[in-house]
C-alpha cells in the first residue's frame, strides 16, 4: 500500500470521481462507495498509512485524506439522488395508465340463493298481510318445547336431535318459539311469519346441522282450515309461478290439531313420476294444522273465542326445488362457480 502522498491521493480521487460520474445504477454506486470509503476502502487504508510518513507531514496528509473522503461522499450522495430520480421516472413511465382506455370493470356479487328464497317467501306473505317476527336463536325449554305442547318424552327433546347448551338453554330446533313469544306479547288477532336459522343434529345430502325455516301463524275469530288451505295454495302458486296442485295428508304435530302434511305436484316431472319424487308424482313441502288449544293456554289466548292455523317450511328445500339443486350442502360450501349462477 502506497503512503498517502499528495500525488497518490490525487490519483485515487481522480479515479473515484471518474468512476462515480460514469456509474449508471444504484447497485454499482454502492459498490464504489464500499471500494473507496468502506472499512477496508482505499481512502480508509490511506489513513492507516499515515504512521509511515515523517511526523511533520502527517497532519497535512491526514487533512488531505479526510478532504478527499468528504468530496467523494458528497459526490456519491449527489449521484445517488440523480439515479433515484431517473429510476422513479422510468418506473412512472413503465407503470403509467392511459385514463382514456375503457375500464376493465369488476365482477359484481350476487344474493345467496337461500337468502333470495327467504326474501321471496317474505314478499309473498307480506302481500297476504303477514308481518315478520323475529326471536332469539338460543332458546329455553319452555318456549321451544313445553309451550308448544311437546311432551317431555318426545324424541325431539333427545340429546341426539337437539343441541343443548346447558340444562336450561338450547339452540332452537324450529322458529315456532317466535310464535309463542309473539302471542305472549300482545292480544289477538295475529298474522305473522317467523323466518330464521334453526339447529338440529343432522347432516346428509338433504339435511344440515344449521338450516332455515319459515313458520307462519294466523289467529283470529272464526279462522278455519279452509283459510289455511287457501293461503298455502296461493303461496305455492306464487312461489313457483305455476298452478301446482296440492294435497293435504293427515299427520301429527304436538302443537296443531288437526295436522296435515302438504304435498305438491313434482316440479321436475309435473306429476308423471321421476327419481326425485320416487315415481309418486308428489313432493312433500311443508307441515301445517290448526293451533292446539294447549298452545293457546300457555299463551293466555282464549281458545273458546279464537282459532288459528300454523304452518312451517324448510327454506333450503324450497330453494332446491326452485333452482334444481340436488345436494343441500352445495349452498354452504362457498363454491364460487356454483354461487355465480345465481347473480
Amino acid at each position: 500500500m502506497e503512503t498517502p502522498t499528495p500525488e497518490v491521493l490525487e490519483k485515487l480521487e481522480h479515479e473515484a470521481l471518474s468512476s462515480i460520474n460514469a456509474v449508471t445504477d444504484l447497485t454499482a454506486l454502492e459498490s464504489l462507495r464500499v471500494r473507496y470509503l468502506g472499512k477496508k476502502g482505499l481512502l480508509t487504508q490511506q489513513l492507516k498509512q499515515l504512521g509511515k510518513l515523517p511526523p511533520d507531514q502527517r497532519r497535512e496528509a491526514g487533512q488531505k485524506v479526510n478532504q478527499s473522503k468528504t468530496t467523494l461522499q458528497e459526490l456519491i450522495t449527489q449521484r445517488r439522488d440523480e439515479l433515484e430520480k431517473i429510476a422513479l421516472s422510468v418506473a412512472l413511465l413503465r407503470d403509467s395508465i392511459d385514463v382514456t382506455l375503457p375500464g376493465r370493470g369488476s365482477a359484481s356479487g350476487g344474493i345467496h340463493p337461500v337468502t333470495r328464497t327467504l326474501e321471496r317467501i317474505e314478499q309473498i306473505f307480506s302481500r297476504l298481510g303477514f308481518d315478520i317476527a323475529e326471536g332469539p336463536e338460543i332458546e329455553d325449554d319452555f318456549h321451544n318445547f313445553e309451550a308448544l305442547n311437546i311432551p317431555e318424552d318426545h324424541p325431539a327433546r333427545a340429546m341426539h336431535d337437539t343441541f343443548y347448551i346447558n340444562s336450561q338453554a338450547l339452540l332452537r330446533t324450529h322458529t315456532s318459539p317466535v310464535q309463542i313469544r309473539h302471542m305472549q306479547a300482545g292480544e289477538p288477532p295475529y298474522r305473522v311469519i317467523a323466518p330464521g336459522r334453526v339447529y338440529r343434529c343432522d347432516s346428509d345430502v338433504t339435511h344440515t346441522p344449521m338450516f332455515h325455516q319459515v313458520e307462519g301463524l294466523a289467529v283470529d275469530e272464526d279462522v278455519t282450515f279452509a283459510d289455511l288451505k287457501g293461503v298455502l295454495r296461493y303461496f305455492v302458486r306464487e312461489f313457483f309461478e305455476e298452478d301446482l296442485e296440492l294435497r293435504f295428508r293427515p299427520s301429527y304435530f304436538p302443537f296443531t290439531e288437526p295436522s296435515a302434511e302438504v304435498d305438491m305436484t313434482c316440479v321436475f316431472c309435473h306429476g308423471k313420476g321421476c327419481r326425485i319424487c320416487q315415481k309418486t308424482g308428489w313432493l312433500e313441502v311443508l307441515g301445517c294444522g290448526m293451533v292446539h288449544p294447549e298452545v293457546f293456554r300457555h299463551c293466555d289466548v282464549n281458545a273458546d273465542r279464537y282459532t288459528g292455523y300454523a304452518f312451517g317450511m324448510g327454506v333450503e328445500r324450497f330453494t332446491m326445488l326452485r333452482y334444481g339443486v340436488d345436494d343441500l350442502r352445495l349452498f354452504f360450501e362457498n363454491d364460487l362457480c356454483m354461487l355465480r349462477q345465481f347473480r
